[in-house]
């Protein structure tokens, strides 16, 4: 008897033999039962090219359609790793399907690679806070959960769609940060922190969607919508303008003013980096009528600036593969008061998820203004804090990092002594 289509598929996946004989009812409606297609599908079954649903299986009680032959055959001219042979098959093939394939099966087929090209990255994060008051002999504990998701999907050679998708829980209330704070709800808050497309050509990349500015390692923690452009090799110049929400969430705001939720934001900075030393100038410039109150917390009355102007200049130099050191120092030349932050650690080696048993040190001492720290990303010692922090951290196992930090020092608000305990555990996937 003629081998069918699907018997000689179901064959090859399940016993890994084509030569085996099955009886079943055509499974096309418009290709003879003898047609020669059926020898060259079983063929490249039998090597492993042709590999059925999606979900590996072939389905041998059911009838395929020729659109499903379609997409299987797209999947298989996607693969380079075939013999001659075989690649002869697949071209026969793709003439005798030629409709479907450019009707449904090309698209199938980009699809498929770019599924394939679809990489996801992420951690999953338990942190520990403790913020204490010591003149006031009071503190502040909270624990917090956090599942970390960053896919990143290839569009082409150039382009890349990237995103990142954070679910926390306050352990606390075993709700979300955001709504366990009004205590409203026992649920996790998932949020899509960022989302954007990034190209990324010769001495040149742009983004453009949601995304972190620059400076996020420092004063500028947060992300916001807009675009950006960077050129250059060792020495870079970084542009970008848009939106950036969370104004209200700042220390700063003053609750007797009208205020802007978000601001206008644009921002530039020249870059260098060369073997042991990275450095830089940047500049943020933010409008909206929040910095009424943001430039002057002693105005009785909107200060009339609406701007935030920032500069900040950073450098960081690594001795050896064990010390090194960074800084910055930043000034709002819009603020009244509270207008400079600045920072200067020396890191002693430092934990490695990829790698087993590693681990770091540090100390540091940071004086963070909170008119110009408005995004702090700092730990240990918070926005509108200055004192020392020492911290440490280690690789236990593979892909798991725990953190302590620990900071000593004076509210620049009203000069108490506070002191703050971190603590967090990371495991990356």
């Amino acid at each position: 008897m003629k081998k069918t289509l699907v018997s000689a598929l179901t064959t090859a996946l399940v016993v890994g033999a084509a030569s085996t004989t099955f009886a079943a009812a055509n499974p096309f409606s418009d290709v003879p039962a003898d047609h020669w297609a059926y020898d060259a599908v079983s063929q490249l079954a039998a090597d492993g090219v042709i590999e059925g649903y999606g979900d590996t299986t072939f389905r041998g009680n059911q009838n395929i359609t020729r659109y499903e032959m379609a997409q299987m055959i797209a999947k298989a001219m996607a693969k380079t790793d075939v013999s001659a042979a075989d690649k002869a098959l697949i071209d026969k093939l793709a003439a005798e399907f030629s409709d479907e394939l450019n009707n449904l099966g090309v698209r199938v087929s980009n699809l498929e690679r770019n599924a394939d090209m679809v990489k996801w990255n992420g951690k999953a994060e338990y942190t520990y806070t403790s913020n204490r008051n010591k003149d006031e002999h009071t503190k502040a504990n909270d624990d917090q959960l956090l599942f970390r998701l960053e896919p990143t999907a290839e569009v082409n050679s150039n382009w890349h769609v990237k995103a990142r998708l954070d679910a926390t829980t306050d352990l606390a209330t075993d709700s979300s940060d955001a709504l366990g704070k009004h205590g409203n709800s026992q649920d996790t808050d998932v949020t899509l922190k960022r989302i954007w497309a990034q190209g990324d050509y010769n001495k040149f990349q742009v983004k453009l969607g949601k995304f972190a500015p620059i400076d996020d390692d420092s004063i500028f923690d947060t992300n916001f919508s807009g675009a950006q452009v960077a050129f250059g090799n060792k020495v870079t110049f970084t542009a970008g303008a848009g939106r950036l929400s969370g104004l209200d969430d700042l220390k700063t705001v003053r609750k007797d003013l009208t205020t802007d939720s978000a601001a206008n934001y644009q921002y530039a900075g020249l870059g260098y980096a060369d073997g042991k030393f990275v450095g830089g100038v940047d500049y943020h410039h933010l409008n909206a009528d929040s910095f009424d109150y943001v430039v002057d917390r002693n105005a009785t009355k909107g200060n009339v600036e609406d701007n935030a102007n920032i500069w900040l200049a950073k450098a960081a130099y690594r001795f050896d593969k064990t010390n090194a050191l960074n800084g910055f120092y930043a000034n709002n030349t819009s603020a009244d008061d509270f207008d400079k932050a600045w920072s200067a650690e020396y890191d002693y080696k430092g934990a490695q998820a990829e790698n087993k048993g590693t681990w770091g040190a540090w100390a540091a001492y940071r004086y963070l203004g909170d008119n110009t720290a408005l995004f702090s990303t700092y730990d240990a010692l918070l926005a509108g804090q200055k004192g020392w922090e020492v911290g440490a951290n280690y690789a236990p196992f593979k892909n798991v990092v725990a953190t302590l930090r620990y900071g000593n020092g004076k509210d620049l608000w009203n000069d108490t002594k506070i002191e703050n305990l971190f603590g967090r555990i990371e495991m990356f996937f």
